[in-house]
């Protein structure tokens, strides 16, 4: 992954995202699948600078890797992508309704995120050693 850039930052940020529909049900069928796919899709798109890498939908779980820039809350993004699939999957699929009789919900309230990113043991070194590698890079010459 490369480095992004943004107005004050730069970052290198991928997010696994884990989440799961409400009571543990095994409601997402190829058809719900394909059209979660393009709803994520669309979603992000109104997040400037969101991206998803990678997804994979499961019967009853979905997997996603997503970069999602310093300046968004992960709680925001993943929030507004599962209420507004939500709402939109319960449109399209009428039988949800069946499923989640006297319910607007289709997903679990939480969700797993951990950050994905170079592995810890090349961290600490580059943090421990970085003061030998930058001496004599920046040295300020004066007339």
């Amino acid at each position: 992954m490369e480095t992004r850039l943004s107005g004050h930052s730069a970052y290198r940020i991928q997010y696994h995202i884990v989440c799961i529909p409400k009571y543990h049900y095994r409601i997402l069928n190829p058809d719900l699948r394909s059209y979660l796919r393009k709803l994520f899709t669309k979603v992000l798109r109104s997040l400037p600078s969101c991206e998803i890498i990678e997804c994979n939908i499961q019967i009853d779980h979905i997997h996603t890797v997503i970069i999602i820039p310093p300046s968004y809350k992960v709680s925001e993004v993943v929030g507004r992508i599962k209420c507004q699939t939500a709402s939109k999957v319960r449109k399209k699929f009428c039988w949800l309704s069946k499923v989640y009789w006297k319910e607007t919900i289709v997903w679990l309230p939480g969700y797993f995120v951990s950050t994905i990113g170079l592995d810890e043991n090349s961290i600490f070194e580059y943090v421990k050693f970085q003061q030998t590698h930058d001496l004599g890079q920046a040295k300020l010459e004066l007339f």
